[in-house]
């Protein structure tokens, strides 16, 4: 799937609005940072030397307003955390070891050259890669930028996504259920789960079990949309009408069925650069399969990569193995050193309340029998 997927093109960001964006040029510091000498402490800024000296306050230097006084043997400057070092001082005593008599200050400590000093480029060296290609920024990352002189970033176009979810059973949220209906919770879930991928949702939307309603209804996102987040109707049920239909809209299918629970009736295509993922209608399904398949693709659109953490930890619990893999939703613990997951509630397809809380996926490779408390399973984190 991964192979198909072209980056969409790049943009310039103001750094302001770039949170979650996927970053596809490095990001140089313009210059050092911290650009001058400043004090690591509150105190005074003196030459170096021993303790017991009393030296005369000759002017003070705070963030943003450096001293004009040149400090020599004998004098001191008040200085303020973050301020500019003031000319002639090697050190600064913090207020602790210190004892400010007015006009006077008595160092009651040694000080060393360098002693509390934040020296130019400690953090970041002019010229030198700051943020790479690739990575998706968050707020350390943007607070480095700025940091690093940086007021646009140069990010991947954000993919243009409809959530449909078909079904003459879904309801708005909120609505009274008649017979047989539920709520739409797929198109909520899965419009958020595309908007933290970084994705620009156009829409979520509910579409009947007729054919030419959802004809008429991926037609009309196709036109408007880099990708199609479908979910039901992909079965081949008497009243599933997304294949055929996207079939009749040029849209090629690459696979259908995965070997996976939950998760089977899984539907990946693509039109020209379009790409549309029909995944199953049952909600843990749904949210399982977007994690495994789908967000990867809307972060490779961006110009970047999955970066879900994967680890590995042992099973709490026996679980009854089954002839596809398993995306188990499981709480992680670390107990004795060891990391444990533990299913997080039962794992019906049908259960969403097993996601909440959830910190993985663990997936159980397929085997027969169970596999017992100890078994060791690849982890993705949710």
């Amino acid at each position: 799937m991964l192979d198909t997927v072209e980056p969409l093109g790049t943009e310039e960001v103001p750094v302001e609005r770039a949170l979650g964006r996927v970053l596809t040029a490095p990001v140089r510091a313009a210059g050092d940072v911290p650009r001058f000498p400043n004090s690591a402490m509150d105190g005074f800024a003196v030459t170096a030397g021993p303790a017991g000296r009393r030296l005369r306050i000759v002017g003070e230097s705070r963030a943003g307003h450096p001293a004009g006084e040149t400090v020599a043997d004998g004098t001191a400057v008040r200085i303020s955390t973050g301020a500019a070092m003031p000319a002639g001082a090697d050190g600064v005593v913090p207020v602790e070891e210190a004892r400010d008599d007015g006009d006077h200050v008595t160092v009651e400590a040694p000080v060393a050259p360098g002693r509390h000093v934040r020296l130019p480029g400690e953090d970041l060296r002019a010229g030198a890669v700051v943020l790479e290609a690739g990575i998706r920024l968050a707020p350390a990352e943007l607070g480095v930028a700025v940091s690093a002189g940086a007021a646009t970033v140069t990010c991947g176009r954000r993919p243009r996504v409809t959530v449909l979810s078909t079904g003459d059973e879904l309801r708005p949220p909120g609505a009274e259920l008649g017979p047989g209906e539920i709520h739409n919770s797929n198109a909520v879930a899965l419009a958020g789960l595309a908007t933290v991928a970084g994705a620009e949702v156009l829409g979520a939307e509910r579409v009947s079990d007729a054919r030419e309603a959802t004809r008429a209804a991926l037609s009309a996102a196709l036109e408007r949309s880099d990708v199609l987040l479908l979910s039901g109707g992909v079965s081949v049920g008497p009243h599933d009408h997304v294949r055929p239909a996207l079939a009749e809209l040029g849209v090629e299918e690459r696979f259908w069925g995965v070997q996976l629970q939950p998760g089977k009736p899984t539907w990946f295509g693509r039109r020209d650069a379009r790409l549309v993922f029909g995944l199953p209608g049952n909600p843990v399904s749904a949210l399982v399969t977007y994690t495994l398949f789908a967000r990867p693709a809307l972060l490779a659109l961006q110009g970047g990569t999955d970066d879900a953490a994967r680890g590995e930890a042992e099973l709490a619990v026996p679980v009854r193995r089954h002839n596809r893999e398993q995306a188990l939703r499981v709480r992680l613990e670390r107990r004795d050193g060891r990391l444990l997951a533990t299913p997080n509630g039962p794992q019906g397809s049908h259960v969403l309340s097993s996601m909440v809380g959830a910190d993985a996926l663990a997936m159980l490779p397929p085997g027969d029998g169970e596999a017992p408390a100890g078994f060791v399973v690849p982890l993705i984190a949710l």
